[in-house]
């Protein structure tokens, strides 16, 4: 359970991820907007609360794992990471510029803290569960966490992923689904109906919890529960907004593949800016 004084410090720090996302895809000029800013609040618990790591020693063996599979969202990690210290926040102006560590999708030599390379969506669960595997294999302490899109659910091989993850018991495994309802054509019911999620990976032998994604403390919360699950993993299908905190972003599938112009971020930093007031207000 978090303090007030925690909950308040992470939301005020995801508002500041949210502006730094707008400015750096303005600076690049490409990019994606509406994944990043809704995936904003789960990447600060994640970095800021939830993670067992260290920024001055990326490689620490005794690290959990972070695996990105819609790797298209690397915006959100790329300033989340900044802000925890694995490289300079200046260096987020250089996102998709040639010859920078920032590529359009996360690059794994390229830069520190990052685990796989990614780029065709629905590697990232087959991935997870082989460092899951070999964790339980080592019986070492640390955990696997896989970010994943509602979207790549149509993908075969996630659900290959999900057999297998099911059959080895990798309980020290935990998915999160962002389910915003968007993929770069439209919404997903409309290109390949995705629902009962929920039902689906139940008989794949998972335990499924659903949150709120933009509600912090719900999401500790349930990753606390899965650290208690025992025998099978466990997916959180996190409910997000696309294009969260930008009024004129959220819910639009338009906005998945595309960043602002000048104008549409200048009105989009400032309702974040409003919003940063609110949060501070609230927690008075």
């Amino acid at each position: 359970m978090l303090s007030t004084d925690e909950l308040k410090k992470l939301e005020e720090k995801a508002n500041i991820i949210r502006q730094d996302i707008i400015k750096m895809l303005l600076e690049a000029g490409s990019g994606h907007s509406a994944g990043p800013l809704g995936m904003a609040d789960i990447f600060t618990a994640l970095y800021f609360h939830i993670l067992n790591h260290d920024p001055a020693k990326p490689d620490w063996p005794q690290r959990d794992r972070l695996i990105l599979s819609n790797g298209h969202i690397c915006p959100v990690r790329y300033v989340t990471m900044a802000h925890s210290g694995y490289f300079p926040i200046s260096e987020l102006k250089t996102l998709r510029k040639l010859g920078s560590r920032l590529q359009g999708h996360p690059h794994r030599t390229s830069l520190p803290g990052l685990e796989t390379t990614s780029g065709p969506l629905g590697s990232g669960l087959s991935q997870s569960c082989g460092l899951a595997l070999a964790g339980k294999i080592d019986k070492v302490p640390w955990r696997v966490y896989c970010l994943m899109s509602d979207g790549e659910q149509d993908e075969g091989n996630t659900w290959e992923a999900a057999m297998l993850a099911a059959k080895y018991k990798l309980d020290n495994l935990t998915a999160v689904m962002d389910r915003n309802n968007i993929q770069i054509d439209g919404f997903t019911e409309n290109i390949m109906p995705l629902e009962n999620l929920k039902a689906k990976y139940e008989a794949f032998n998972w335990k499924v919890l659903e949150i709120d994604g933009h509600n912090i403390q719900m999401f500790v919360t349930a990753v606390d529960e899965a650290k208690s699950i025992h025998d099978m993993p466990t997916l959180i299908i996190a409910h997000t907004t696309p294009g969260k905190g930008v009024d004129f972003m959220e819910n639009k599938f338009e906005w998945h593949g595309k960043p602002p112009n000048k104008e549409e971020a200048k009105k989009a930093l400032q309702e974040l800016r409003t919003l940063a007031g609110k949060i501070k207000s609230e927690h008075q």
